[in-house]
């Protein structure tokens, strides 16, 4: 039986993540649980799946009833928790740069990472993979697409190129002004996928793959000019990866995050996930588009990113997690968050990151001048 640390809990990972483990009893056993300030939630989780340790961000009363369990506070929750029990995997699944440290942590004190949070490697991704090799603690990934990757690659050949396939987002089919002004509503109803809200606007301004597309680089060491990404609106095909002799090798299933879970749970065995079978007679066509940079211009931000080096994908994810929320907030319209992104880019003179105090002071500034931009909107 694994001793499992679930980050995020009450989140969307999170919470699919416990329905996996719910239904595997003889083989998990959750040691610890967090959340950010969801406290309610995380309640139940802990009456239900009794950890011996347990977080939240903001502190708040523990109920009588749920003091069996230690519990922390604060904004190092994460990496305390996972020092305090010390579990034989930790499902990583804060959101944004966040949760970072908790995957330093986590190379230091667990066997396994299950990997949810792709901004520890956008931010940190050579500083993770180094810790990660020199502890020799796999990485699996957790993403529906790295998880296909890392599917496809279990026959030991060397690929020749990896495909990551998006959905498109809530505004696919938009021409250039519409997606300009799209309100928060229309962006949040993405057509595939339920997830959470930063993610769902990070499809839809297609910066999400950006990331993926730096994920993918670090997780399975692949140049960025041989990484493709191409537009697949039914996602029902999660990722590609192509060989030398011209071949290629997909993984498929339905739209449900609990496969690629399960997988990372289970690795290297397969267990049930609860998620439907895919019936190919009634799926119809599958459709591939080129990505349009003009109307989706953060893909070729990211990229533009990956290529420039560590400082300057530290400052997009920073500047984006600023904009995605400002937009949330409605202080900007949607087209302003790839203009502010960009903006901040461009103002950056990029330096070497040599450590994780490096990571977090350019997070910072990044951060203070997207808001400086946020403000101008106002």
């Amino acid at each position: 039986m694994r001793k499992i640390a679930v980050l995020g809990a009450t989140g969307s990972i999170g919470v699919q993540t416990l329905d996996v483990v719910a239904r595997h009893p003889d083989k998990f056993h959750v040691t610890a649980l967090t959340a950010h300030s969801n406290a309610n939630e995380l309640f139940a989780y802990v009456r239900r799946f009794r950890p011996q340790a347990a977080g939240l961000v903001k502190e708040t009363e523990i109920p009588e009833d749920l003091r069996f369990c230690e519990w922390f506070f604060g904004e190092d929750v994460n990496s305390r928790v996972l020092e305090a029990v010390k579990p034989d995997d930790a499902l990583c699944a804060v959101v944004g740069i966040a949760g970072l440290p908790a995957v330093m942590t986590a190379l230091k004190v667990c066997k396994r990472i299950l990997l949810a949070n792709k901004e520890a490697l956008v931010t940190g991704g050579q500083l993770v993979m180094e810790e990660a090799r020199k502890r020799n603690v796999p990485i699996l990934p957790v993403d529906s697409e790295h998880s296909a990757i890392f599917q496809c690659l279990q026959g030991g050949v060397e690929p020749k190129g990896l495909i990551l396939t998006a959905s498109g987002g809530a505004l696919r089919t938009w021409d250039k002004q519409a997606i300009e002004n799209a309100t928060v509503d229309q962006v949040l109803s993405h057509p595939t996928w339920r997830m959470g809200k930063k993610i769902t606007v990070d499809c839809a301004t297609m910066m999400n793959k950006g990331l993926e597309v730096i994920e993918a680089h670090y997780l399975f060491g692949m140049p960025e000019e041989r990484i493709s990404v191409v537009v697949h609106p039914q996602s029902i095909i999660h990722s590609l990866v192509e060989f030398v002799d011209g071949s290629m090798l997909a993984q498929m299933g339905c739209t449900d995050m609990r496969v690629p879970i399960s997988y990372a749970l289970g690795y290297p065995e397969r267990i049930e996930s609860g998620a439907k079978e895919l019936d190919l007679l009634s799926m119809g066509a599958l459709n591939f588009e080129k990505p349009d940079m003009d109307r989706f211009p953060c893909l070729a931000l990211a990229r533009g990113a990956l290529r420039e080096g560590a400082h300057a994908m530290i400052t997009l994810n920073g500047a984006n997690e600023e904009a995605v929320g400002a937009f949330i907030a409605g202080r900007i319209p949607f087209g302003a968050i790839a203009k502010i992104v960009e903006r901040i880019l461009n103002m950056t003179s990029f330096s070497r990151v040599s450590d994780v105090e490096a990571v977090y002071t350019i997070d910072r500034d990044a951060r203070a001048r997207a808001m400086r931009e946020i403000g101008r909107f106002e």
